[in-house]
């Protein structure tokens, strides 16, 4: 299937290699493009258990105000990135939304 990261430049997934006479967004490409979306969403979910584990395991009271700035800073940025994938996944849930109402319009013209 698919092995997606959160950097653009890791990311690999098999490609979808349609058929010579298909259609544009066939019911089999919408389902490839589907996994593709679910496994990227349980990516960022992943990434932030993650992230909210490691805010947990290393907030300490530093003695030294320096070390507890950049640890504080760390914590900032680390918040911000998942500030952009819970805005990502909630695009990937629209996303899915989108490609489940094609499915039904295909279904519903099919019949």
């Amino acid at each position: 299937m698919s092995t997606l990261t959160t950097n653009p430049s890791e990311a690999k997934f098999t490609p979808y290699v349609p058929a010579k006479d298909e259609e544009y967004m066939s019911d089999a490409q919408l389902e490839h493009f589907k996994a593709i979306l679910l496994d990227w969403k349980s990516q960022l979910i992943g990434e932030a258990d993650r992230t909210k584990t490691y805010i947990q395991d290393e907030s300490s009271a530093m003695p030294d105000i320096n070390d507890r700035a950049t640890q504080e800073e760390e914590f900032a940025l680390a918040l911000r990135t998942r500030d952009r994938e819970r805005k990502l996944i909630r695009k990937i849930d629209k996303s899915m939304s989108e490609i489940e109402m094609m499915i039904m319009d295909f279904v519903k013209l099919a019949a």
